[in-house]
Parts: structure tokens; C-alpha cells; sequence
């Protein structure tokens, strides 16, 4: 025989269990508000060849209904006057590990975000919030097996973000950039 209490607890949990989801919801939301905005900048980018690039780069930072999006764009100035731009968006959403959050690149067939399969060639992408600092990490598994890193720190600073880029490929660091991005 059931209890007459027992559907009370039921419903106690499940109500508890919808509260701690927005509340990690709206925690998401605060910390990533400092960082919302769109920004704008150049830099030299160096290679490990001891070349370097000049690019035009931008950001924006958004709110979504469960996490935060970041779009970038980057456009590479070649010597013959030409240009090529590549741009990426991806949308994060609150992990189980504080501030930490996990892309949401492609759904399921239940509906739900979940990330890319790095040993499908695909990007492993998460981010993280430290103090002043948002970080985007993309992790690429090759062919053979090695790995390339990609770290972008965007930092708070007055008027904008001061970027700091790294890209790792098996240990050899290939590409740097540090920059101030002016907000828009």
C-alpha cells in the first residue's frame, strides 16, 4: 500500500530538482553578463616558422536561454592584398563543474545539445570563466592520432578584452596572438 506522504516527497524532490536547475541557470547568466558585448581589434599573429600575419579580428559575447554564445570572426591580410575570413559560433551551456560549461554544437535525436566526437575528427569545445578571464579551448584529435590544442583567453580590461591566443599541435606551439579588443 502506498503512503499518503509518499507522492508529497515525489513532488518535493521534483520541484527541488527544477529549482537547482534554474538557479545554475541563472548563475550561468551572472557571470557570463560581465562579458556580454561585442568587440573589435588587429594583431600580428606569429608562427612557430617565425612568420607573421596581420588579422582583423572581432567577437561577441551573448546571453542564450540556458548559457552564452561566442561568435569570432578572424580575417587574414595576405601579402598580394587579398583577404580570407573564417568565422565560428558556438553556444555553451552550464556543466555539473561550476564554471565550466559545455558547447552545445549539434542535438541528439532526443532534442538535446550535445558536444562534437573528437575521434570523429570533430572538435571537443568547452569554456570555462576565471575571475576576469572567459576561455574557449577547441581540442582536435588527427588521423594518426596526435592532437591540436586551441586556447583563446579573453580578458576584461578597460574599454574591452585583452586576447590572448595559443594554438598547440603534439606539444610544438604553431600560433600566438595577443591583442586589445576595443568594445563596440
Amino acid at each position: 500500500m502506498i503512503s499518503p506522504r509518499r507522492p508529497s516527497v515525489w513532488l518535493f524532490a521534483r520541484v527541488l530538482a527544477v529549482m537547482s536547475m534554474v538557479l545554475v541557470a541563472a548563475v550561468a547568466q551572472a557571470d557570463i553578463a560581465r562579458f556580454v558585448g561585442s568587440y573589435e581589434g588587429s594583431a600580428e599573429v606569429s608562427s612557430a616558422d617565425g612568420s607573421s600575419q596581420k588579422r582583423d579580428m572581432s567577437v561577441e559575447i551573448s546571453q542564450t536561454k540556458e548559457g552564452f554564445a561566442v561568435a569570432w570572426t578572424s580575417t587574414t591580410h595576405r601579402p598580394d592584398g587579398s583577404t580570407k575570413e573564417k568565422s565560428y559560433k558556438i553556444e555553451f551551456v552550464p556543466s555539473d563543474r561550476g564554471d565550466v560549461y559545455a558547447s552545445a554544437m549539434k542535438r541528439n535525436v532526443f532534442g538535446h545539445d550535445v558536444q562534437l566526437d573528437p575521434m570523429k575528427g570533430e572538435p571537443y569545445v568547452w569554456s570555462r570563466i576565471d575571475g576576469d578571464t572567459l576561455s574557449v579551448y577547441s581540442l582536435f584529435v588527427a588521423e594518426d592520432g596526435g592532437y591540436e590544442i586551441q586556447q583563446f583567453n579573453r580578458t576584461l580590461a578597460v574599454g574591452g578584452l585583452d586576447l590572448d591566443y595559443k594554438s598547440v599541435r603534439n606539444g610544438t606551439v604553431q600560433r600566438t596572438v595577443s591583442t586589445f579588443l576595443e568594445r563596440r
